[in-house]
């Protein structure tokens, strides 16, 4: 795709990863975009780089607008290598004496993974770069998500070069947020519920420290997915919304069956909760991505978790899903477990000890039942979701 101007004199040069389908276990079954900007002024700046893989079409991209030797400063506002893995080709297109601009965390990690000697200039928090009719300041967002990020604020248009903050796993001919449908609130929902969720109470902080500040932001550009022009404010809201971690009446049953048993029940403890106005979405685990999954549960006011037991312990796919929530840190939610069983039946234990660890509010001891369940044990199971409906 060709450079589009955001602003004057100011370019994304990014590009699009179409086929990506997984990244480090998130599924991304829209691809996703390595977004890049060039600010030419006085000075000419580049803001992130991009994966090693697509270095040679960001340079391509960059020289549609300048030679890339005419760069004076690389910035690199995060060191993950889906934004770092390019620099050693960027710098070396550049110049690798020419400052790469990072935070102090930056320079540790950049140093960590390249043998080159670049000429590292870690910013203080707060340091401004004039590059001519325009000025750039550095704002240190240590844990959002990695202890190097940082935002790069241009003053003069406003703009927030947001890093991975505020992005979409999203790959797409549209650039701006005026230009696609609401859709993409849910890409930004996922994007947030499976890699954003632990760090909520920080990005509390950090909007109350933008707040105080005053900062006006008229546009923002994350490094995934596409910049918000026509209302920033509508993605900074939803962000604030979704780390105070506010549930609606909405529960989410996360199960995997052997022989339909544990289904059946699942069945009926929604059947339970649906009678208590409670909007239900039961998701078999082998057919439904763990990070589609985490995006439901992100404003759910319960999980309802399931399993048969297999070899004295949990199903595989459970012990998986259990893990990944467990690191996610879900806050304010009730609990619930439930499985069938063939002659010990764990799971239903194990699964309540994990749920208790990540401090849940357990409703019930769970139903367990042996084989196939009866009329009896659906009845149970019905009763389960009632009582998890009743105490939302």
């Amino acid at each position: 795709m060709k450079p589009v101007e955001i602003a004057k004199g100011i370019y994304d040069v990014g590009v699009k990863d179409w086929n990506i389908r997984d990244f480090h276990g998130h599924s991304t079954h829209m691809g996703t975009s390595y977004n890049s900007f060039l600010i030419v002024d006085s000075k000419i700046a580049l803001i992130d780089a991009v994966k090693k893989e697509f270095s040679d079409e960001l340079i391509d991209n960059i020289s549609q607008i300048v030679d890339p030797k005419k760069i004076d400063v690389v910035i690199s506002n995060h060191t993950e290598m889906d934004h770092s893995g390019g620099l050693p080709r960027v710098m070396h297109r550049v110049g690798e004496d020419k400052p790469l601009y990072c935070s102090k965390m930056g320079q540790k990690n950049l140093s960590l993974h390249f043998p080159q000697h670049f000429n590292y200039h870690a910013v203080e928090n707060g340091e401004t770069l004039n590059l001519g009719r325009y000025t750039l300041s550095f704002m240190e967002t240590r844990m959002l998500h990695w202890p190097d990020s940082m935002f790069t604020y241009l003053n003069e248009e406003k703009i927030l070069f947001s890093s991975d903050a505020f992005g979409q796993h999203y790959a797409g001919y549209e650039k701006f947020d005026d230009c696609v449908t609401e859709d993409i609130m849910l890409q930004a929902k996922k994007y947030f519920a499976n890699i954003l969720l632990p760090y909520a109470p920080l990005i509390l902080k950090l909007v109350e420290q933008v707040t105080a500040m005053g900062l006006d932001i008229r546009m923002i550009c994350p490094d995934h997915g596409i910049i918000w022009r026509k209302d920033p404010g509508k993605i900074i809201d939803a962000y604030v919304g979704w780390s105070r971690q506010n549930s609606g009446k909405k529960a989410v049953i996360v199960y995997d069956t052997m022989w339909h048993s544990t289904e059946k029940m699942a069945r009926a403890i929604a059947d339970g909760l649906s009678e208590q106005g409670v909007a239900v979405r039961p998701m078999h685990l082998r057919r439904s991505d763990r990070s589609d999954i985490m995006t439901e549960v992100l404003d759910a006011r319960a999980v309802v978790v399931g399993s048969p037991t297999l070899n004295n312990g949990l199903f595989p796919s459970l012990g998986d899903f259990l893990t990944y929530m467990k690191g996610l840190k879900p806050k304010n939610k009730i609990g619930a477990a439930f499985g069938s069983y063939g002659w010990s039946g764990e799971s239903v234990k194990l699964i309540t000890q994990e749920l208790e660890a990540m401090k849940f509010e357990m409703i019930d001891p769970g139903v367990k039942v042996q084989y196939v369940p009866d009329e009896k044990a659906l009845a149970a199971c019905f009763d389960l979701g009632r009582k998890i409906g009743q105490a939302m």
